[in-house]
């Protein structure tokens, strides 16, 4: 009886193998990512025999390369608070105070915290 190389180590490999596809799939499923990027999974064999050439250590490793998520961007607008000193905030598509649909009123813009020394 004859086996595959992938079935040693009673199928451990062959596992590794899959919990690094189910990553990959699982990568394409995300919505962050772009769809048509190329993913990649590794398997790395590395064989050590001893000084006699009787005895093999074997050694897999199986990794993946996923496909890394879609960049996020937004705008920041550049002002000054109320005591004379620069303030940035986030650009939103909102007026504070309005009511949207659902009646909700809309938040006030979210400043950033600037930090003069580390």
């Amino acid at each position: 009886d004859k086996k595959s190389s992938l079935e040693m180590a009673r199928g451990a490999i062959s596992e590794r193998v899959d919990y690094e596809m189910t990553r990959v799939v699982d990568n394409i499923l995300d919505l962050n990512t772009k769809p048509t990027a190329k993913r990649k999974v590794t398997l790395t064999v590395e064989i050590e025999p001893d000084d006699m050439r009787q005895t093999l250590a074997v050694k897999v490793t199986a990794k993946s390369a996923l496909a890394p998520t879609n960049p996020v961007s937004t705008s920041l607008f550049v002002t000054a608070d109320e005591n004379g000193e620069v303030a940035v905030v986030e650009m939103t598509p909102n007026v504070p105070g309005q009511l949207m649909f659902d009646g909700v009123e809309q938040d006030q813009p979210v400043q950033l915290n600037l930090v003069r020394t580390a």
